[in-house]
């Protein structure tokens, strides 16, 4: 048995939660009068989310810039709105993370922006009280998932050590990056996997009610 990681680091949307970009394209284009393909373009298509995830526009910046790629006025409500309707909290995962967090720290480390980050109480108010104050993202580090570097980061931000971190991931590429780190990881995919891999620290809270 491995040691009791004294972090458990959690990816966001995949994992916590439910992502679709669907409802958020949808309620743009609702609240700007343009189609759900001008706001993907102006989104996704011209590189702004990408760049707001690499910290290169604050909230208001993203917002800013959305409605100017857009040609309409899109205001901070609107985009807040948007993504929160796009986002389902996991219920079975947070439960998990409620009881490991009897057990050890925990955090999440997600590839997105600061108007997320900023204003996830209101994005996806299940998340808290559980992780107040220990949400982090890319663009605060200007870094993404799966750099190394990331990690590194993260981790000096939460006073931690590579070795006493347990980081979970629905991308493999993301929980690889977290093992060059130094991180033990993991690939979710789905509950049970992550609880038999649980087992291997003595946290899987189910097995130990059971026996």
């Amino acid at each position: 048995m491995s040691a009791e990681p004294a972090v458990v680091l959690f990816d966001l949307d995949g994992v916590l939660a439910h992502y679709s970009h669907a409802p958020r394209l949808a309620h743009l284009a609702q609240c700007s009068g343009r189609t759900v393909d001008e706001v993907a373009q102006a989104l996704f298509g011209s590189g702004l989310e990408h760049d707001a995830d690499l910290g290169l526009h604050d909230a208001a910046g993203q917002v800013a810039e959305f409605s100017r790629r857009l040609q309409a006025p899109v205001g901070l409500d609107d985009c807040i709105e948007a993504r929160r309707l796009s986002m389902q909290a996991d219920t079975a995962m947070l439960a998990l993370a409620a009881q490991l967090a009897n057990r050890a720290r925990v955090a999440i480390l997600t590839n997105n922006n600061l108007l997320l980050r900023d204003h996830l109480p209101r994005i996806c108010p299940e998340l808290f009280p559980l992780f107040e104050g220990r949400v982090f993202c890319s663009a605060q580090f200007r870094l993404a998932k799966p750099d190394p570097a990331i990690f590194h980061a993260c981790l000096a931000a939460l006073g931690a050590s590579p070795g006493e971190v347990l980081f979970i991931d629905d991308k493999a590429a993301n929980a690889d990056g977290a093992y060059r780190a130094g991180l033990h990881s993991h690939h979710y995919r789905d509950l049970p996997t992550l609880r038999a891999h649980l087992r291997q620290f003595g946290l899987d809270e189910e097995a130990n009610d059971a026996t």
